[in-house]
């Protein structure tokens, strides 16, 4: 951590003389929201490299392997990932387990938006680990954690007003989600729904340009380009009004499976807690082994991953209605197992990527209902899983109007409007009647915490410590 501190210091000697001629705090604000746009871009496609960089010789090598060793290595690869991220979490960074997106919630509400350095810096590089393992979690959560410390940093540098700090939180989150999906719209309203909840037009401006600078910086990066993150090569509509029957019954079963996710989530979560039989630093190992069973069950009968490591590749496949029926319905249901057990285990990772898979696998299954029942094109099955992405994303993840935006700037396509709000509004509607309190809430009901809006506002001296557990309160650069 000295290395980092040391060119921290230099960073923010040299940035602090320059924002002092800026004696204005209103212009400090714009061009550090400028600055923290194209630096969390530039953070966010590191990541991603870095992932990818170690799931390449790491997991992919694993599942490829000749005889019966592929099936030992590939439950293997995850077991060691989740064990050296567990020895990380356990002793080095506490702060950097789980998601990212609940913890960047508790800094805007009770830090002023203050992330820490160090576990920052402890986000990245477990994270890489865990998920470079084959971790079945997704880059996102995390993106938007790490592009929030960089935000962090970049505002105490400056010195902005304890306001201004929160304000480059939300900044850091619309970056987070830009980089993450090339999705700049749905950055935007996703931060809104999740972590703003109001129109503060000062708030509003720097979210905008954080988005779309770091959509830039995305956009720039060779190997990612401006293409939408699933390469669909045609173009899906509502091709008969009488599929939106089997629409609408698409979103109540993404409720369902919305439901069942969160509950198996906490209910496991909680029964790691209370598993004092093992250390903590194991536990992940334990989550990686159950995602390292799931994957290979899904290669011994399918000859398909998705569960362990990059699952977008399995899920592009789904999207054009190139998965058997069987498939999907069983790929659904071991994404689900091996989600729960990495997260509620400890590990590090987001959920946002699990969500999609999930929806794309019961939205192309219920294309085959279409398919078979209504004698419609075969491009049903491919249409479903679409709108299954964000059925399962609204019911999951409860951003109703993210849902909607970030399919159509995931898959470039705009022909499925009506469908999507019918199945996305129900899958959310329904979700929240059934359990009110969203994913991320009740994640951190279940640490002691509650944020304003969960009706428990903070009372006790004891509260205030399990917050520390998510964000040490010493400055980013005296670590």
């Amino acid at each position: 951590m000295k290395l980092w501190a040391g060119i921290a210091e230099r960073f923010s000697r040299i940035f602090a003389r320059l924002a002092g001629r800026m004696p204005s705090e209103r212009q400090r604000l714009l061009a550090i929201t400028i600055l923290s746009g194209g630096l969390c871009g530039l953070a966010a496609v590191a990541f991603h490299l870095s992932v990818g960089w170690l799931e390449a010789i790491w997991i992919e090598p694993a599942t490829s392997l000749r005889g019966h060793a592929w099936i030992w290595w590939t439950i293997l690869s995850p077991t060691l990932g989740g064990a050296v991220t567990g020895l990380g979490l356990f002793f080095l960074f506490p702060a950097a387990a789980g998601s990212g997106i609940p913890q960047v919630e508790v800094a805007y509400f009770r830090r002023f938006g203050s992330i820490s350095l160090k576990e920052t810096v402890g986000k990245f590089l477990l994270c890489v680990v865990q998920l470079g393992s084959g971790a079945s979690l997704g880059v996102e959560g995390p993106t938007v954690y790490i592009c929030s410390g960089v935000s962090s940093m970049l505002a105490r540098v400056v010195r902005l007003s304890p306001e201004n700090r929160r304000r480059m939180t939300s900044v850091g989150m619309a970056a987070g989600i830009a980089a993450a999906f090339n999705a700049p719209i749905a950055a935007v309203t996703f931060t809104l729904e999740e972590l703003v909840g109001n129109l503060d037009q000062t708030m509003l401006s720097g979210v905008i340009v954080a988005a779309a600078l770091a959509a830039v910086v995305e956009h720039s990066t060779p190997g990612f380009g401006s293409a939408p993150l699933f390469h669909i090569q045609r173009t899906y509509s509502l091709g008969s009004a009488s599929s939106l029957v089997w629409y609408a019954l698409l979103g109540v079963l993404a409720a369902a499976v919305s439901v069942a996710f969160t509950d198996s989530l906490l209910w496991l979560r909680l029964g790691f807690r209370r598993l004092k039989g093992v250390p903590k630093w194991v536990q992940p190992a334990i989550g990686g082994a159950a995602t390292g069973s799931c994957a290979v069950v899904a290669l011994l009968f399918f000859h398909l991953n998705g569960i362990a490591g990059d699952s977008y590749k399995t899920l592009t496949v789904a999207l054009v209605g190139g998965l058997p029926l069987t498939a999907m319905l069983v790929l659904c249901v071991l994404k689900l197992a091996a989600t729960v057990t990495s997260y509620a285990s400890g590990g590090a990772g987001g959920i946002f990527a699990p969500a999609l898979f999930m929806g794309g696998m019961l939205g192309g299954a219920m294309g085959y209902v279409d398919v078979d029942v209504f004698h419609h094109p075969a491009d049903s099955i491919g249409a479903f899983a679409v709108v299954g992405m964000g059925a399962a994303f609204a019911g999951i993840i409860r951003a109703p109007m993210t849902s909607v935006l970030i399919i159509f700037e995931m898959t470039g396509g705009y022909g499925l409007v009506l469908p999507l709000m019918i199945a996305n509004m129900s899958a959310f509607a329904l979700a929240r009647i059934w359990r009110r309190t969203p994913i991320y809430e009740a994640l951190l009901q279940q640490d002691g915490i509650f944020l304003p809006g969960g009706g428990h506002p903070l009372e006790s001296a004891a509260d205030e410590d399990e917050l520390a557990h998510y964000h040490p309160t010493s400055e980013p650069l005296d670590e």
